[in-house]
């Protein structure tokens, strides 16, 4: 792996991978979610990759958020095949880029509540302490760094204590990678302090940036500004679209923009991109406006 966060330009990373495999067609009504095409249809992953990058994003963040070795198991898929499906995530996400300079691979290490697929990960305080959540993140996270990404996005992180078992293990792997909570307000969705949250990163070098992803674009400068104190780490930021999910459906108004995105980087983000209902066409905005600001 090699990354690092530039201190004097900002890097766009991609939106929303299940955002834009559903509006291609893509069934994901699944425990496994989008990590179910790895599955059945790859070439549709590399597909959302290689748009994403097409509309300006530098950063891809690969199929494995919601993938498990213990939701792969349920399939009947044993232990070495599910390995080869989270290391042909990372694979999906380093062809779409081509080889080209400056695109960057993240591994998505998604919570323990996202392989629950009940909505957990949204409310973290699993019952689980900080040793059996490293316990289960380990065997994925380790095949994760060793697969070829440039960091690992601990991504959608809802609990300090996951976040804690999360920073442990990259530490243990000396891999690098960003932590990103989801968040309500300037709380994790725990309801912990995110003062106190970030600090479980603060003078750990693996951890390259912190920030938060898959909340309300509303929540992004405040975190921003506590990320930054709390740890005066680079920061990452990628929110959802504003709307809501409510009852099976999304509702409410769509207010990620990217005049937004230029707000947080001059509050000091360093890595933009967006999460659920944000899609090509919102990258690309956001790619072409922070250029235009350079």
């Amino acid at each position: 792996m090699g990354f690092a966060v530039p201190d004097d330009t900002v890097l766009v990373a991609d939106g929303g991978l299940a955002t834009e495999l559903e509006a291609r067609g893509a069934d994901l009504d699944d425990p496994l979610w989008s990590a179910r095409l790895l599955t059945e249809a790859p070439h549709d992953i590399a597909a959302v990759h290689a748009a994403y990058f097409a509309a300006g994003a530098q950063i891809a963040v690969t199929a494995s958020y919601q993938a498990s070795l213990d939701g792969f198991a349920a399939r009947g898929i044993d232990h070495r095949a599910s390995a080869g499906l989270l290391r042909l995530s990372v694979d999906l996400a380093r062809q779409a880029g081509d080889g080209a300079h400056q695109r960057w691979v993240a591994a998505s290490v998604g919570p323990y509540g996202a392989a629950c697929a009940d909505g957990a990960e949204y409310r973290g305080r699993y019952g689980l302490s900080v040793a059996q959540l490293s316990a289960w993140h380990r065997p994925r996270l380790e095949i994760l760094a060793d697969a070829g990404a440039d960091l690992l996005a601990l991504e959608t992180v809802p609990d300090l204590d996951e976040a804690q078992a999360l920073v442990d293990l990259v530490q243990e792997a000396n891999v690098p990678a960003w932590l990103s909570y989801t968040v309500e307000g300037t709380k994790t969705r725990a309801g912990q302090p995110l003062s106190e949250a970030f600090a479980v990163a603060a003078g750990v070098p693996q951890i390259l940036a912190v920030g938060v992803n898959c909340c309300s674009p509303d929540d992004v400068l405040p975190a921003i500004e506590i990320a930054r104190e709390a740890t005066g780490k680079p920061v990452v930021v990628y929110p959802n679209s504003g709307e809501r999910w409510v009852a099976g459906g999304w509702v409410g108004p769509k207010t990620f923009t990217a005049a937004l995105a230029a707000r947080w980087v001059a509050a000091g983000a360093r890595i933009v991109g967006g999460c659920c209902r944000v899609g090509p066409a919102d990258i690309a905005a956001v790619a072409t406006t922070l250029r235009e600001q350079t």
